[in-house]
């Protein structure tokens, strides 16, 4: 360490204390009783402050650089502002002594003899204690929590920031030693606040905030009058009676003098966050230092020792980066490392520290010996079992036991020395003189052994490993390289302040030099990167470099000499470089270079240290195929080109070496067709096609499927470029290819129609079908694609496929819920069953739904479907069977669809007289078993319910008796058990006008009648409207044996001559009215009917007698009287007359339904079609 003296000054009375402003731009001394401003750059002095009337003890800056306080003997404080202003001023009783602010806060606290105050700018008073002795000097802790006050009593008291004592710490000196000065540490790295305290007992000692104690008192020889820290607190300066300022440790240990003075030191202060320091005396004098410290440190390969904090030592790893600390406690003034070994010199000792163990990261040391002895040297190395002391010219060897062993003596200052190895107690020393001359010392030798000398000074030295070349750089800085045997001067290079030769690899060395490092192989040019510092050892790829006082490791690629080797073909010595490290790609390209040269072993290690299994596999099989005797360079190269894709000049080494086959399966392995085309020429056609084939698999696989398509087409492979094309759904591709290819090649155009299909492209499947005339796989499409329009008109085309057609569409009609289109469709194609199946389903559905006037609907289909298959006289009887089962349950749907909609709707839609009859048909009719869906209660329900509206009282009585027997829905219950009541208070009768009336007989019939719906005398089956369900005015009758339907129609047709019949009305006149009267004396119809004379029957008997007509009376039949209902075989056409031609009756063509003519009028306009079948009335057909 050493003190520079930047500027010094005078002022003319003593300067009892100083400041610095926090950003180190100016100084405040107390001098007089004035104040004096420097600038600290160059000591200039800015201005001089008066305002107090007596001697100025003491100044403090704020740490926030706003104002700065002053205190005076004339026992006022004034504070200033940074623009040099006095803005506050205020007393206490006796003269300050010191004043400090706060850290944070920026409270001042000023001292006096007697007591101290608190003052912060937020308070305009200024709260003041007493003191029980004299303040001599106060310091704030960092955080701004606590005030340390000093007294000349020797007792320290610690108080709060309100001023409130905490802490009392009475020193065992007392009143014998006074306090002189304090000082909070401000380190941030220590966990606990320590208070530095100096006092005139001699003493500097250390406290913790609590009173404790740190360590033992340190004795000063001197009375210390200012005691200041560093920024960071690594360092103590104490002034003092001594006249000079010492630097300690923050642990207490004198390291040195900082500067002598004249005078007694009354304030010392460090500019902050620098290493100048400013020194204030009793004689006026001021002077400002700036402290250099040396770099104190040794390097042996990868451990680097240097001094840290003065006293402590660090031993760094460079590769591990590991650190060990070892604390000396006094000034550290040499290091030398050597191995396992270490050598600390101290003050008054050497110290020899020796590793736990051999091994190589072994970080922990020892103390092996102690010479306790103070030694004058300018260098110090340590071997194994010695340390070498340099002073001046002279060389000293010592045993650790400190007896001098030998000694040289140099004929000029010695520069430079370094420790290059040997065996223990045995190793050789490389020195360097100023003269240039260079030497080299065995320890075990008294002789030196000069190895060359150079006109200019030494300032460096490096011998390389083999001990055959010595790098030297000299003052000029100048790098020059010598053959040690010869003397030779190798090479010499500018710019260098340091050597290294590389411990691993002979021919190499770095230095370094004006920014840059510098990294040379054997004679070849020097490689260049930027590097700040000084180069002191390169190991392999590391290089050590020496920066500010820092050590660290650069990673070094040494790609470039590596590749300098390459480019002279020197693979042997390039695979040397890259084992002292490169990177991935320079290893490839050392592998890839010697392989070229066909240098096969350093290529093998290469691609090992690459981990290629490729090139090895190359490398071996080249060497297996050189120990069968195959000496073919150019085969051998050529496969080495190959393998790196130079693919051309492996063709033309194949051909210059007689394998033009082996060139052409590598264009072909490698998809290179059009080089292999080009190396082909013009040669066999068969082998192109074959080519063009290869090149067409190979762009499938690589997922070039378009270059495939056109590659297979040239090829004439239309199967793979159709099958491609398709995967890929290129439809104008297809398109091409289909309507080029000829109608003969029936495989390929059927693949083309495939895949249009499956494109959803039926219009180009279609007119490829055509082409090669396969019309049943264009049905097949037309039906699978749903375009039935088309697969109809080809069906109409070509009956044969009517089936394929028809069936499908059935059951596409089927799954889209539209079944009667189905049934339909079925039926079309001669399916019955299936059309039978379509219906009972869809009338399942429609009577679980209580669709009941779609189940009827669908029954009667079912029924006519039935009549259809019965054509078939294997199936006659049973299809008969079904067919009148269906129509009746049809007729009981139908009509139960009206009682469902009553019990179930809130409004009706039907007379009372309709429902009335309805109810009375399906009692009728449900004398055996319930079909499905039908409600007997309903049916009962509603009949009661009309007939005690309309007057069957008995009817209805008889109703809700059934009711009372039956399992009603709870919603009937109330209205059953209330009509139940209120029908009794009824007559026990009904109405007449309800009474039925049988057309044949004439007799009237029950309202509830046991035999159903006949009549119970003639037992003549009723006809009923199949609206109002009404008995209609018409009797069946059936034609004699031997007349057939046709003539029967042609006989009525003919239609005989009737007598007159007289006009029955009379019409009389007279002045208030005009009357007709209907005279009856002749029966309307008259006897002259013959259909009327059949209509008589033997009475009582219980076979019911039909009317059979002959030809007489059918011709004497009206076609207007007469109703046929034309079915279809096997079934005989029914024939009705109307015994009431005036009263028209309608029957539905299609049904067969009879209805009042106005209510099936009526019932068209509501829905547009026949309420029974449905059959609309535009509808032809019948």
């Amino acid at each position: 360490m050493r003190a520079v003296l930047t500027w010094r000054d005078k002022a003319e009375q003593c300067v009892y204390d100083l400041a610095f402003k926090p950003d180190g731009t100016q100084l405040i001394l107390a001098a007089g009783n004035r104040l004096l401003v420097y600038d600290t750059s160059d000591g200039t002095l800015l201005q001089p402050l008066k305002g107090h009337k007596d001697t100025v003890y003491c100044v403090a800056y704020a740490k926030d650089g706003k104002r700065f306080a002053s205190g005076s003997a004339d026992k006022s404080v004034i504070i200033w502002t940074s623009k040099l202003e006095g803005i506050l001023k205020y007393t206490h009783n006796d003269s300050i002594q010191c004043v400090s602010y706060n850290p944070v806060t920026h409270q001042l606290a000023s001292c006096s003899s007697s007591d101290f105050g608190l003052w912060s700018p937020e308070q305009k008073s200024v709260s003041k204690h007493k003191s029980s002795s004299k303040i001599t000097c106060c310091s704030w802790t960092n955080d701004g929590q606590y005030l340390a006050l000093g007294m000349f009593s020797g007792v320290i008291s610690i108080r709060n920031r309100n001023g409130e004592e905490k802490v009392k710490i009475e020193r065992p000196g007392g009143s014998l030693s006074p306090l002189w000065s304090i000082c909070w540490s401000p380190s941030r790295e220590e966990h606990n606040d320590i208070l530095a305290v100096a006092d005139w007992g001699q003493k500097l000692s250390f406290y913790q905030l609590s009173g404790k104690q740190i360590g033992k008192d340190r004795s000063l020889n001197f009375d210390p009058c200012c005691l200041s820290y560093f920024t960071k607190g690594e360092y103590i300066l104490l002034g003092g009676s001594d006249k000079q300022v010492s630097l300690f440790t923050k642990d207490g240990v004198r390291l040195g003098t900082v500067g002598e003075q004249n005078s007694w030191v009354w304030t010392c202060k460090v500019k902050p966050d620098s290493n100048y320091v400013v020194v204030g005396c009793q004689d006026g004098t001021i002077s400002f230092y700036q402290l250099i410290f040396s770099t104190v440190h040794g390097l042996y390969k990868d451990r680097y020792a240097y001094r840290d904090s003065m006293t402590d030592v660090i031993v760094q790893h460079l590769i591990t980066e590991q650190k060990v600390r070892i604390k000396c406690k006094e000034l550290v003034k040499k290091i030398a490392i050597y191995k396992n070994r270490l050598a600390i010199q101290l003050p008054e000792k050497i110290l020899i520290y020796e590793l736990y163990s051999d091994d190589s990261l072994d970080m922990r040391y020892r103390v092996k010996e102690k010479i306790v002895r103070k030694f004058e040297c300018n260098l110090l190395v340590v071997c194994a079992d010695h340390i070498i002391l340099c002073q001046e010219k002279r060389l000293q060897c010592l045993s650790f036991s400190g007896v001098k062993e030998r000694e040289w003596q140099m004929e000029s200052l010695i520069r430079y020395i370094k420790v290059i190895g040997g065996p223990p107690g045995r190793e050789g020393l490389l020195v360097g003189l100023k003269n240039g001359q260079i030497l080299k010392i065995f320890v075990d030798s008294l002789f030196a052994i000069v190895l060359l000398k150079q006109a200019t000074a030494v300032r460096c030295l490096d011998m390389s490993a083999s001990r055959n070349k010595l790098a030297v750089v000299d003052e000029n800085d100048t790098c020059l390289v010598y053959d040690i045997h010869t003397k030779e001067l190798l090479f010499q290079e500018p710019n260098a302040n340091s050597v290294a030769w590389n411990t691993q690899c002979e021919d190499m060395l770095c230095f370094s030099g004006g920014g840059y490092l510098n990294i040379k192989a054997s004679t070849f040019p020097v490689h260049q990167q930027k590097l700040q510092g000084f180069v002191v050892g390169y190991n392999g790829s590391r290089i050590f470099c020496l920066h500010a006082f820092s050590m660290s490791a650069v990673e070094v690629p040494q790609s470039a000499p590596m590749y300098q080797y390459l480019d002279r073909k020197m693979f042997r010595e390039a695979y040397q470089i890259a084992c002292l490290g490169v990177t991935d790609t320079d290893w490839r390209e050392l592998a890839m270079e010697a392989l070229e040269g066909l240098e096969f072993e350093t290529a093998k290690k290469a691609f090992t240290r690459v981990q290629d299994l490729r090139y090895l596999e190359l490398i071996n099989s080249i060497e297996e195929r050189k120990k069968r005797g195959e000496t073919n360079n150019d085969l051998f190269l050529a496969d080495v080109f190959s393998y790196q894709g130079k693919f051309h000049e492996a063709a033309r080494l194949y051909k210059r070496s007689g394998h033009e086959n082996l060139a052409l399966d590598m264009y072909t392995d490698l998809r290179m067709f059009e080089y292999a085309k080009d190396f082909l020429g013009s040669g066999d056609p068969k082998e192109t096609k074959m080519l063009i084939t290869k090149q067409a698999d190979w762009a499938r696989n690589i997922n070039e499927p378009k270059a495939a398509v056109e590659m297979y087409i040239s090829a004439g492979e239309h199967g793979k470029a159709i099958e491609i094309s398709g995967d890929h759904g290129w439809v104008d591709t297809l398109i091409d290819i289909a309507r080029k290819l000829d109608k003969a090649e029936r495989e390929p155009l059927l693949m083309c129609a495939h895949y249009f299909k499956k494109l959803d492209n039926p219009g180009y499947a279609a007119e490829t079908y055509l082409k090669i005339g396969d019309l049943k796989s264009l049905v097949h499409l037309h039906v699978d694609t749903q375009r039935w329009d088309e697969a109809f008109a080809l069906g109409e085309k070509h009956p044969e496929f009517k089936d394929d057609i028809y069936v499908p569409y059935a059951q596409w009609l089927a799954e889209n819920d539209r079944f009667e289109e189905a049934q339909k469709a079925f039926h079309k194609a001669g399916r019955q069953r299936e059309a039978v199946r379509v219906l009972e389903q869809l009338t399942h559905n429609a009577v679980v739904e209580s669709r009941f006037n779609d189940a009827a609907y669908y029954y009667w289909m079912l029924s006519m479907q039935c009549l259809d298959i019965a054509q078939d006289p294997a199936q006659k009887d049973v299809m008969l069977g079904k067919f009148h089962h269906f129509q009746h349950l049809a007729e009981l749907y139908h009509g139960y669809h009206a009682i469902q909609r009553y019990t179930e709707e809130p409004f009706s839609f039907h007379l009372p007289e309709t429902l009335f009859n309805i109810s009375r048909f399906l009692l009728h009719s449900l004398t055996k078993d319930t079909p499905l869906g039908i409600s007997k209660v309903n049916t009962l329900f509603t009949l009661a319910k009309q007939s005690k509206a309309l007057g069957a009282y008995k009817l209805a009585r008889h109703a809700y008796d059934k009711l009372q027997g039956l399992q009603t829905p709870a919603r009937f219950q109330k209205s059953i058990e209330l009509g139940s009541l209120t029908i009794r208070s009824k007559p026990f009768q009904d109405s007449e006008e309800l009474v039925p009336l049988c057309y044949r007989c004439s007799t009237n019939n029950p309202l509830l009648n046991n035999l159903g719906n006949v009549c119970i005398n003639c037992r003549q089956p009723f006809v009923f409207s199949a609206s109002s369900y009404e008995v209609l005015h018409l009797v069946e009758f059936y034609l004699e044996e031997g007349i057939t339907d046709e003539e029967a129609v042609s006989l009525i047709d003919l239609e005989a001559p009737r007598h007159k019949r007289e006009n029955k009305w009379q019409e009389i006149a007279s002045n208030t009215s005009q009357t007709l009267r209907l005279d009856e004396t002749l029966d309307s119809m008259g006897d002259d009917d013959p259909f009327t004379a059949k209509l008589s029957f033997e009475q009582g008997g219980l076979e019911f007698v039909p009317v059979v007509v002959n030809r007489s009376v059918l011709r004497s039949m009206s076609r207007r009287d007469v109703l046929i209902k034309r079915w279809p075989p096997p079934l005989r056409w029914q024939y009705f007359r109307s015994l009431l031609p005036d009263a028209s009756i309608t029957m539905c063509p299609s049904c067969f339904q009879m209805f009042h003519s106005e209510d099936y009028e009526l019932l068209v306009l509501q829905h547009t079609c026949c309420p029974y079948c449905r059959r609309r009335i535009d509808d032809p057909s019948p």
